[in-house]
């Protein structure tokens, strides 16, 4: 009963009493009587509705509500405990029974039903009506189109009982192709005996209708519906025929370049592979999108858009330019371990070098490097790249590489190269190398020696392959995706007779032999947490040949390859290199970063004292962006057979790379 109701039963009942007054007088005074008795026993109901709801609400803070429980006897009721051991007094959760879930199928079902997993007992309803669902679904998956969960029942105990109708499973008697081509059906996965007296499972068929239209969209149909046709169905078996309705074909018009780019068009429709007239492909614009995300040189601000008009496509790059041409200068700072006469402890190297990349708006690209490895020894790098030569997507390159070691040899490698870029299969390329490494002048030396130095004249010409798959987010930053590359190549290698070397010790020494090369890089980059990536890389080489000398081997160590050791220390045969870097980023470009590289080389060289070495190298850096450019600076650590770890032997490498 409301409190106003309460009031007005009151107000009605009061007068009831006092209805009869004999004079004016007394009239009055009822009248005065009847007021104040309404006004006390409205205060009075008011404290007692007060009263009342302070001890509903206390019951229910003291005793959680249980209608199943018996009654209980009175109790003396107790003082409450202070507040600093109420405080500390645990709160038991309510006890929380699972829901059981039972099914009901025909008898003939039940032996189906045992196949399929699914759990019994439930924290929750909805999680019931979930698993309930999901079991639903599995079954229509499975052919079983009208499975359905007909009734549900809440029982005692939490118990949910569901009555399942399972079915038939239908079957295909026959899918027949309509209008699609031969090829088509190929390229699709169509195999006419995969869809007779088979189940007719719907994501199957599905996936088979994305499959056409997918090589539809691709050959200019990007309108294209596939459905069934002339369908019949006797029983539970279900016969039809495919039919593909292509709509309009469709050709690509034209690309448009919306941005701040210097970037030609007709070099871009050339690198993409979309020219005007040919028919329009779904799939070459996702390849177009993934290709231009890989240049160093261009920004994609969004996905390419496309506008149809009268059965032709026009395509809408929306790019930027990004500052990345690039010059490098780095200054090396490393101990001398043996310094002669008149030689300093401490050998300062040095490293530059420039790229120019999309120089014209056309995709070339230029660079040079220049590096002094020690006070006698110095390589030099060149290459060039031509995209889309001569109007094809065919990518030809040059190369020059020299190295001269202090005054022992000098080695020269040109290397021709014709690759052919794609977004689906990577970038894979064939090349010609040649090989030519010389003694320089140590007459008195060469003529003394008793045995073959262990360098010596030669020439190798080879041919091979190169292949590279490259996921990266970033060309410069990276933080998530995978570069894979692998290398091989065969030639011929032949010694030269040098007229310092006695003849005779040429005699038995095969001079024109088999060679072959192998070598492999991968690099994987995850993200840890919103900052952080971890970069994963393992890079190596083999040189295969019965007879190597010490300038026909690889060369690594230092900066580029494996850190804490000087600049190309090591000589082998083969070797591999693995790398754990962890990267905190502070900014887009800014970066701290621990290390450890782990190497293993090899040296077939005959007499060898050391024909294997286990270097390893540890050390931290950091990487940020100035005014004049990219500055980084690494300290590394470390140690082989011929080095231990020490402060003294650390190695310091700092520099600028400015891009512009």
């Amino acid at each position: 009963m409301s409190c106003a109701g309460l009031f007005s039963r009151l107000t009605l009942m009061v007068p009831y009493t006092f209805r009869r007054p004999k004079s004016i007088f007394g009239k009055l005074n009822a009248a005065i009587r009847v007021a104040l008795l309404q006004m006390y026993a409205r205060i009075l109901v008011f404290w007692w509705l007060l009263l009342s709801a302070a001890g509903w609400v206390a019951a229910q803070g003291s005793t959680p509500l249980n209608p199943a429980a018996p009654p209980v006897a009175a109790v003396p009721a107790v003082s409450s405990p202070p507040d600093s051991v109420r405080k500390a007094m645990p709160v038991l959760p309510r006890p929380v029974r699972p829901i059981v879930l039972r099914f009901e199928t025909e008898a003939a079902d039940r032996a189906l039903l045992r196949s399929y997993r699914y759990r019994r007992q439930l924290p929750d309803s909805l999680a019931a009506l979930r698993e309930v669902r999901t079991l639903v679904l599995a079954l229509q998956a499975d052919a079983y189109l009208t499975a359905s969960a007909d009734e549900l029942r809440w029982g005692p105990a939490d118990t949910l009982r569901v009555r399942l109708y399972v079915g038939e499973q239908f079957r295909w008697a026959r899918l027949r192709n309509g209008n699609l081509g031969d090829a088509l059906l190929v390229r699709a996965g169509f195999r006419e005996k995969l869809y007779q007296q088979q189940p007719l499972r719907p994501q199957e068929w599905v996936k088979f209708q994305e499959n056409v239209l997918r090589e539809a969209e691709n050959q200019g149909y990007p309108f294209a519906t596939v459905g069934l046709d002339s369908m019949a169905l006797h029983g539970a078996d279900i016969e039809g025929r495919v039919v593909l309705r292509r709509g309009p074909a469709i050709v690509f018009d034209s690309i448009r370049i919306i941005g701040q780019t210097k970037t030609k068009v007709r070099f871009l429709s050339r690198y993409l592979q979309i020219e005007p007239g040919e028919p329009f492909s779904q799939q070459r614009l996702l390849e177009a999108d993934r290709r231009l995300r890989q240049l160093p040189y261009l920004q994609v601000k969004a996905a390419p858009e496309v506008r149809f008009s009268r059965g032709r496509a026009r395509v809408y790059f929306l790019l930027d330019d990004r500052t990345a041409n690039q010059f490098d200068a780095i200054v090396g700072v490393l101990p001398n371990p043996n310094p002669g006469l008149g030689q300093k402890k401490v050998q300062i190297t040095g490293d530059v070098t420039l790229n120019l990349r999309n120089i014209g708006g056309g995709g070339k690209g230029l660079g040079v490097q220049w590096r002094k490895l020690d006070a006698t020894s110095q390589l030099l790098d060149a290459q060039y790249l031509h995209p889309t030569f001569f109007g094809t997507p065919l990518e030809v390159s040059a190369s020059f590489n020299l190295l001269k070691q202090a005054e022992l040899f000098l080695t020269t490698r040109p290397r021709l190269q014709v690759a052919y870029p794609t977004a689906r299969a990577g970038r894979l390329a064939v090349f010609f190398e040649q090989r030519n490494s010389r003694l320089l002048n140590q007459d008195s030396t060469l003529q003394q020696a008793a045995r073959l130095p262990d360098n010596i004249d030669s020439r190798f010409g080879s041919y091979g392959l190169d292949y590279t798959w490259n996921t990266l987010d970033d060309p410069y930053f990276p933080k998530r995706g995978l570069l894979l590359s692998g290398q091989a190549a065969i030639g011929t290698k032949r010694l030269s007779l040098n007229s310092d070397v006695k003849p005779a010790l040429y005699e038995g020494l095969a001079l024109r032999t088999r060679q072959a090369s192998l070598g492999l890089r991968a690099e994987r980059y995850f993200r840890l947490g919103r900052a952080g990536v971890l970069l994963t890389r393992v890079r190596g080489e083999a040189l295969l040949n019965d007879r190597l000398f010490l300038n026909d081997l690889f060369r690594l160590g230092g900066l580029a390859t494996l850190r804490g050791f000087n600049e190309l220390n090591f000589y082998a045969s083969q070797y591999a290199v693995g790398t754990a870097e962890f990267r905190q980023f502070t900014g887009p470009d800014t970066y701290l970063f621990v290390f450890a590289d782990q190497a293993y080389l090899r040296r077939a060289l005959p007499n060898d004292p050391y024909p294997r070495d286990t270097p390893t190298g540890l050390g931290a850096g950091l990487s940020f962006r100035t005014g004049a450019g990219q500055f980084q600076f690494v300290y590394a650590l470390g140690r082989s057979q011929q080095q231990r770890f020490g402060l003294s032997s650390g190695k310091i490498h700092f520099g600028i790379t400015s891009r512009f």
